[in-house]
């Protein structure tokens, strides 16, 4: 009896497993299908305007779109953020087919950023400097989430405005025709979560720090 009951205690326990994993892996991929869809559904505002620009570099669409709003008038300066150290001003003015006074006197590159979350720093850093309070994040529409979670991670008083690059191979809006955007989106979404579960982690540790300091003795 006493085996049966240990065999029967087994098999419950592994049920309950398989239902627990089983439950985890459709919510992660029904997170995936809903973050897919929203990447596919953002909608740049033509009319969009704010005090800076920030576009997280990649390609020469994100900065060619960053370029036309700051001509456009759409606000006072724009950082590129993540500017190869090699890379000169010059060289992206050919290859973005820019004018020389607009680089004169309104953009700025960051050369320092190595990653999102240092696009966001350096992005602060700049923002700071000019007082602004609002920013048009530019930036490739799939990457735009993870982007705009770090941006508010590191200046949470800022207003950011996402204005999205669709890349035209990609094809977003048909995402589920194509398996490398298929797997594009599934690895951006991962990152999106890690992003996610850190900026809900640091501001914990943040305050169990700041607790431990008040509760130390002198």
């Amino acid at each position: 009896m006493a085996a049966e009951r240990q065999a029967g205690f087994r098999r419950r326990v592994f049920v309950a497993v398989l239902a627990l994993l089983g439950l985890s892996v459709g919510a992660f991929l029904a997170g995936y299908v809903l973050f897919a869809i929203h990447v596919a559904s953002i909608v740049p505002d033509p009319e969009v305007k704010a005090d800076g620009i920030v576009v997280l570099t990649g390609g020469r669409e994100r900065v060619s779109g960053a370029l036309d709003l700051l001509q456009g008038g759409r606000a006072r300066r724009l950082l590129i953020s993540g500017v190869h150290p090699a890379t000169t001003p010059r060289q992206i003015m050919q290859l973005t087919e820019s004018e020389e006074d607009i680089f004169t006197c309104c953009v700025d590159l960051d050369r320092r950023a190595m990653n999102t979350l240092g696009n966001a720093q350096e992005s602060r850093k700049w923002a700071e400097r000019n007082g602004f309070h609002s920013l048009i994040v530019v930036t490739s529409a799939y990457h735009m989430p993870r982007g705009i979670l770090e941006l508010r991670r590191a200046m949470p008083d800022m207003r950011f405005l996402p204005y999205p690059i669709f890349a035209s191979e990609l094809n977003l809006p048909h995402w589920y025709a194509k398996a490398t955007t298929m797997k594009l989106l599934m690895r951006e979404y991962v990152k999106y979560i890690v992003a996610w579960l850190r900026s809900g982690v640091e501001p914990a540790q943040r305050k169990q720090d700041a607790a431990s300091g008040s509760t130390a003795k002198p």
